[in-house]
């Protein structure tokens, strides 16, 4: 297996040549990046267009995303460095070389909330109906930005045998990424490993939930609703998904995956609770 090749032996799907990155005019372009502000612009234009959907002005989102988008890089690098910072501690200035990896979706996910609720504040607009329209743009960020950790060969779990298995060349990884675990299962003279895609596990688990919300909107009884959905939706995909990957964030001196408490905590229990609160607030003053 050559060291560029992706293969998903159990669908017959054996990709060769998948590069991480492109020259153009000398200048090196990394595919996760490019796929990153893709997944950003799509988010953008579907949040804008469902603006104009129901009677909002277009206009807002759109200077929304550019403030959006850069707390939003900032805080999926800072999230990263925190709870990476046994290495950062002695390597401080690769703290800013973002070339290099090292943006963690949750991080982006509160920093853009965190946007939301001051961005509304001052331009006096509703947080849970601008939460309602962005959330819908978010996830579909989230489901194009996924296949960024495709190309660069990262977010993968455990060794598996399942349908969706995916076989990658060693040396295209980072070590620190090959558990004992799916090394156990290379036999000798084998180049490769073969390991859960978690990476496409997220993006289908959110391409069910945005057309979860895409339903609910028309039929929501509350503004926020839908960003509830998603907090909810979101975090019980990721809590059983992170589960599986082999690059957890862990928190320090407890040893416990950050992204998974976060998804229990903050969307599970968060976003069900507001749901919960506000159903029953609604029947009882109906």
């Amino acid at each position: 297996m050559d060291v560029k090749d992706i293969a998903f032996p159990h669908l017959e799907i054996y990709l060769k040549n998948v590069p991480k990155s492109f020259e153009v005019f000398g200048i090196s372009i990394a595919v996760y990046g490019m796929v990153i502000a893709f997944g950003m612009m799509a988010g953008v234009l579907l949040a804008a267009y469902d603006a104009k959907k129901t009677g909002q002005d277009p206009d807002i989102y759109w200077d929304f995303a550019l403030y959006a988008i850069f707390f939003s890089i900032i805080g999926a690098r800072i999230y990263y460095v925190v709870f990476s910072w046994d290495y950062y501690k002695d390597h401080l200035l690769d703290v800013f070389k973002l070339r290099q990896g090292g943006l963690a979706i949750y991080g982006g996910v509160i920093a853009a909330f965190l946007t939301l609720f001051i961005y509304g504040k001052r331009k006096k607009v509703s947080f849970f109906q601008m939460g309602d329209t962005g959330t819908k743009g978010l996830v579909l960020g989230q489901i194009i930005g996924r296949w960024g950790n495709f190309f660069n060969r990262e977010a993968f779990g455990g060794y598996t045998d399942n349908l969706f298995a995916m076989r990658l060349p060693v040396e295209a990884v980072r070590s620190s990424d090959v558990t004992l675990e799916i090394m156990s299962h290379v036999e000798e003279g084998i180049s490769y490993i073969q390991v859960h895609p978690t990476f496409l596990y997220e993006s289908l688990w959110n391409t069910a939930l945005l057309f979860l919300m895409l339903w609910l909107e028309p039929r929501k009884k509350f503004q926020g609703e839908v960003t509830c959905m998603y907090l909810c939706g979101y975090g019980v995909g990721r809590f059983f998904i992170e589960g599986l990957r082999t690059d957890q964030l862990l928190i320090p001196g407890i040893g416990l995956p950050v992204s998974q408490l976060l998804a229990f905590f903050m969307s599970i229990v968060f976003g069900l609770c507001i749901l919960v609160f506000e159903w029953k607030f609604r029947k009882k003053k109906n």
